[in-house]
């Protein structure tokens, strides 16, 4: 058996070793990190509702109701009143036949990826995909080509050299490094003429983009014709916990029968689906919290090109500042961090080599005033 110290010292050496922090509190921009008070800009509760007192009461009437844990999986007796609720309000939100739940987005990517593919099929992934959606390619045996991001030309060549088999394209609608949206109208139209499916991982578009709240489809007046799979994470736009993959029904009763990662592991608590329904609800009542995140980016985006900092191309509360190497991004994130601000820096293999940047997000529940103050610890 090898030491696996070597590894871990390597990583130390390259700067690449990863630390937890340790939070003392519930969600917001104002946290206690490992004992001392910060201001947080590096939470994806895009929303605020984490800690929204309706939803926190919502999960408590739901473990009142139905206790803590599920007890099973969905297909035995894990599938909950809440749960199948849950699922028939997300479908009405997505303007879908059906929706599935899955306890994580990671699961969720896996599980679709695997159950529709297999050997002698192809999967085209952008290169700048989840981390999920490149596990779930792999993991199908599909043969895997990642084409350069957003290069619709790169992916059409590629696809043109498919023979046989069946064909997916998976992207995500908001790329989590870069905030960037994915150009779904683009791919609609290549793999309407190919004969492809199109899955669309919108964890970090849903509840955000759009009028409703529908996110990158929303944005871009796409529907079930245009993209048969929609996967969501209920964790960042929805500030609670989970996932869900909403198609047709003989999509969702495909995955039902054939997702590895839905078939054999426990459902979530039925109390979460409880307090996502309400989140689900706030998310479409409340449209301020989408329009104050739209003015806190135009702020925060003024600000920093009058400190000519390097913003990457994004008009979503992700904001990275790119800074290259690995070490200027954590001497950027540790001066930050000294002046109580908390914003962590991002470093290979989450993002390309050269690609080192401090990840900013915002949220509806910064004041302009926070956003003022992490300018002038920027400048």
């Amino acid at each position: 058996m090898k030491s696996l110290q070597p590894d871990l010292d390597r990583r130390k050496d390259e700067r690449l070793y990863r630390r937890r922090c340790l939070l003392s509190g519930p969600q917001g921009p104002e946290l206690t990190v490992n004992g001392r008070p910060m201001l947080g800009f590096c939470s994806n509760d895009y929303l605020g509702l984490a800690n929204h007192p309706e939803v926190i009461a919502a999960m408590q009437r739901g473990a009142a109701e139905y206790g803590v844990g599920s007890g099973a999986a969905h297909l035995v007796t894990g599938h909950s009143a809440a749960h199948h609720a849950l699922e028939e309000e997300l479908a009405e939100f997505t303007g879908r036949p059906r929706v599935l739940l899955f306890s994580t987005g990671y699961m969720a990517n896996q599980g679709v990826i695997t159950a529709l593919l297999g050997r002698g099929d192809v999967v085209y992934e952008d290169r700048l995909n989840h981390a999920s959606l490149i596990d779930g390619g792999l993991l199908s045996r599909a043969s895997m080509k990642r084409f350069a991001h957003g290069d619709m030309s790169a992916l059409t060549r590629q696809m043109q050299s498919q023979e046989s088999g069946e064909a997916l394209v998976a992207v995500d609608g908001v790329f989590s490094m870069d905030g960037d949206i994915a150009p779904l109208l683009e791919l609609a139209a290549i793999c309407s003429e190919k004969q492809a499916w199109l899955m669309v991982d919108d964890a970090h578009g849903l509840g955000v983009l759009g009028a409703t709240g529908g996110g990158s489809l929303e944005h871009y007046s796409l529907g079930l014709n245009e993209v048969p799979i929609l996967m969501g994470t209920l964790g960042k736009g929805f500030g609670t916990f989970g996932a869900f993959v909403a198609g047709s029904e003989e999509l969702i009763e495909t995955l039902i029968q054939q997702s590895r990662s839905y078939v054999y592991t426990t459902a979530s608590p039925p109390a979460m689906a409880e307090a996502t329904r309400t989140s689900l609800r706030l998310v479409q009542q409340e449209p301020w919290r989408r329009q104050r995140l739209q003015e806190l980016i135009g702020r925060f985006r003024s600000g920093a090109e009058q400190l000519g900092l390097p913003l990457m191309d994004s008009q979503t509360p992700i904001q990275p500042i790119l800074a290259g190497s690995v070490e200027r991004a954590l001497e950027w994130s540790g001066r930050l961090e000294e002046q109580g601000i908390l914003v962590s820096a991002i470093r290979p293999p989450t993002v390309p080599e050269g690609g080192a940047r401090l990840r900013v997000t915002l949220s509806a529940v910064h004041t302009d005033e926070q956003v003022d103050r992490l300018l002038e610890a920027l400048a």
